[in-house]
This record gives C-alpha cells, sequence and structure tokens, in this order.
C-alpha cells in the first residue's frame, strides 16, 4: 500500500515534532532548569532521554525515506513499532506514575515535550503511515526488548553503584532494588511492590498497548483498501 501525497504531508508533520520536540526535550533536561530533579549527562542515564533519542531518529530516517521516495522494507516498519510502544511507555509512565510523585515538578517544559508531545505525535504518525507495513502477532513480542534491556542496564547501575540522580543508584523508585518491598516483596509506601512486580506490570503495559495499535492498524488498513475501491485517488 502507498500513501497519497496528503497522508504523506501529514506524516512529514508529524516526524518533524517528533524530532524536533525530542531534541529540545533533551537538551533543555540536560540544561536543567526550573521543577528540574536532574541535568547534565547523566539525563542520558534515563529510559525517558534514551527513548526520545531513539524514536526521534527513526522519524528522522523515515522522513529522509519518504521525501526520495527510497524503497522501504518491512523490517522498518517493525523498528518503527517496537519504538512507538517504547516511547508510549514513557508517556504512560510518567503521566500515570511518576507525575503524581513530582508535584509541582512534573510539569515542566522539557518534561512535556518528552513525556507527552513526542509519544503523541509518535503514536500519531505511527497511525498515519504505519499502514504500509505488514506486522505479525508475535511481533508484539519484540516491544518488549528496549525496556527488558534498559532494566537490565538500570539494574547493573545498581549493583555498580552508579550515581543517576542526587546520589540514588536507581533512575526510578520502581527499579529500587534496595526499597523495602525489594524484588517481590510489598510495602505500604512508594514503591509499594518489588521490582519485579513492577516491571511485570510495565511489560503487561507494553504487550497490551502492541496489540491496541495492531488492531488500530489493521482497522485504519481496511478503511483505506475500501476507500481506494471506491475512489481511487482518495487514500
Amino acid at each position: 500500500m502507498t500513501l497519497s501525497a496528503g497522508r504523506k504531508t501529514v506524516s512529514l508533520v508529524l516526524k518533524m515534532i517528533v524530532a524536533v520536540s525530542a531534541a529540545l526535550g533533551t537538551v533543555l533536561s540536560a540544561l536543567g532548569g526550573r521543577g528540574a530533579f536532574m541535568g547534565g549527562s547523566r539525563v542520558f542515564m534515563f529510559f525517558t532521554i534514551q527513548s526520545n533519542i531513539a524514536i526521534a531518529l527513526v522519524c528522522a530516517a523515515g522522513a529522509v525515506l519518504m521525501m526520495t521516495g527510497a524503497k522501504v522494507r518491512n523490517g522498518w516498519f517493525i523498528v518503527k513499532f517496537v519504538f512507538t510502544v517504547a516511547i508510549t511507555l514513557t508517556g504512560l509512565v510518567f503521566c500515570i506514575i511518576l507525575a503524581p510523585t513530582l508535584g509541582d515538578r512534573a510539569w515542566n517544559v522539557q518534561n512535556i515535550l518528552t513525556h507527552v508531545i513526542v509519544p503523541a505525535a509518535s503514536v500519531a504518525d505511527f497511525l498515519t503511515a504505519g499502514i504500509c507495513g505488514r506486522y505479525r502477532k508475535r511481533c508484539v513480542l519484540l516491544v518488549t526488548l528496549p525496556p527488558l534491556a534498559y532494566a537490565v542496564y538500570a539494574g547493573i547501575g545498581y549493583i555498580e553503584g552508579w550515581d543517576f540522580v542526587r546520589g540514588l543508584r536507581y533512575p526510578y523508585f520502581f527499579l529500587n532494588w534496595g526499597s523495602p518491598a525489594g524484588a517481590f516483596g510489598f510495602a505500604r509506601e512508594l514503591p509499594f511492590m518489588g521490582c519485579v512486580w513492577w516491571i511485570l506490570l510495565l511489560l503487561g503495559i507494553l504487550l497490551a498497548a502492541g496489540f491496541l495499535y495492531l488492531d488500530l492498524i489493521g482497522r485504519i488498513r481496511k478503511r483505506a483498501v475500501k476507500r481506494r475501491k471506491e475512489t481511487p485517488d482518495a487514500i
């Protein structure tokens, strides 16, 4: 399936929003500022920034491929899918889990860019241009790879005593292996349950998001095919 000029334009705009917002958000995060609780090179130790950089690179490369009319292999759409789900996790975890614990510090410019605008534009772009890809249900398992890799990375950092922020050996409270809840326990205060349970919960959210996006892509593609049959120039 090929995209119409209209869909290409929308996709290019969304890709630009992702790339620019991720770049600006990363720079502002590194510089710190009002409400910032981290800064400098340490920001690159966080999944937020890593996932923002990854999806920004994917979108930038996708924009180049789209503008040059290069042939895109299906594997590229799988990569886009995986990192779209990864940045979705970034947005959901921040808005639902982290923001309530940060209070007024949560909604600064850099957090809005990296946790709201980039995820929203990335998902919109995937639903716009992703209809050209072919996805099997087992592809959803691939969305667990980036977060699992990060969990291993953060675990190594905890063991080695890396300084993520303000003397903390962990990047997020739910990856604090030394909390009262430990790995498999539960507590009446943050993080309320052990790291393993948090990881399993987040993996469940990832898989649910993955299946949801593939279902939406399937519905959008069917609608586009139907429209093409009715009016060939409408897609």
